[in-house]
């Protein structure tokens, strides 16, 4: 397969090198040459452009850093379309717009009847070293079947997502859930330091009690997540969350410390309490979020 890639940064040049060898022949392009030295060393060709590249290359994959970047190479002068025909698969490793993703999808798909994959990843600089990346990929199932031997050479986890746009869904869900999640664990230190304690201590202690041990994606991902809140031998109850809580940010405003996100999850605790959930298992108040949502979660679990 004839691979062509475009952007080779802190994340695409280590990706392209576990690409390269894949490919049964491979083309690399980037505004900054220089960055791709490493690369032609290796033995990928140079292309002056990315109308050049597509017009050689099987599979053209892009790694940019902004959603105006894949749009300029993708339709822009001397970009993808112009050289792209109707054979070929295009791409898009980047973390990009939904809007965007779906406008090149429909852009290649009528102008040149060309598929459009978008595939963002996730893993860190470190993971595209290691080849310890997650791909995850939406777009037409055969194109992702066709690109996979070669997505597989650059990332351990490729997964197919399913329509366009929705590999895209899954790595902003992914991002937006990281930097919750370090918002939380920075207000409870700030928080718990606040009172004197040390900070590797109360870490120490956070880490190896349920706060810490309980992975948050995991019963979501094997199914196993409570799809009845009633209450059984083993519960935690929603009233005691909430009691624990409310102690929590109590703690918090006696010395000071803003506690936002604390707070809010205080107030939805109350409310699910009033509720009459209060002897129900604490996770019942996740049907708050449901409702404003409009989505019952434990009623799309696919067996």
């Amino acid at each position: 397969m004839k691979v062509g890639w475009i952007g080779a940064g802190n994340m695409g040049n280590p990706m392209a090198v576990n690409m390269l060898p894949a490919a049964s022949e491979f083309r690399v392009h980037d505004i900054r040459p220089e960055v791709t030295a490493n690369l032609q060393e290796m033995g990928a060709e140079w292309s002056e452009s990315p109308a050049q590249m597509a017009r050689d290359s099987d599979v053209v994959v892009m790694s940019l850093p902004m959603p105006h970047h894949v749009e300029a190479v993708c339709l822009g002068p001397d970009g993808i379309m112009e050289g792209v025909d109707s054979d070929s698969i295009v791409i898009d490793l980047s973390t990009n717009a939904s809007d965007m993703i779906a406008r090149l999808q429909r852009e290649f798909m009528e102008q040149k009847g060309v598929r459009f994959l978008d595939a963002p990843v996730s893993g860190g600089v470190q993971g595209a070293i290691d080849q310890d990346l997650c791909v995850m990929v939406g777009g037409d199932e055969d194109a992702y079947l066709e690109v996979k031997p070669i997505l597989d050479a650059m990332g351990d986890k490729v997964m197919y997502c399913g329509p366009s746009g929705t590999g895209t869904t899954c790595k902003l869900m992914n991002n937006v859930v990281g930097a919750m999640i370090y918002s939380c664990v920075v207000e409870v230190l700030t928080a718990g330091v606040k009172t004197g304690i040390d900070l590797k201590t109360l870490a120490t202690a956070i880490a190896g009690s349920t706060g810490g041990k309980n992975r948050p994606f995991d019963a979501w991902a094997d199914g196993s997540f409570d799809r009845s809140f009633e209450a059984d031998e083993k519960t935690f109850y929603l009233e005691l969350a909430l009691k624990d809580v409310r102690l929590a940010c109590e703690l918090g405003a006696l010395n000071g410390v803003p506690m936002d996100i604390a707070n809010l999850v205080r107030q939805r605790l109350v409310e699910g309490n009033a509720r009459g959930w209060g002897r129900d298992k604490m996770f019942a108040y996740r049907t708050l979020q449901e409702e404003r949502a409009d989505v019952v979660l434990g009623d799309l679990w696919k067996e």
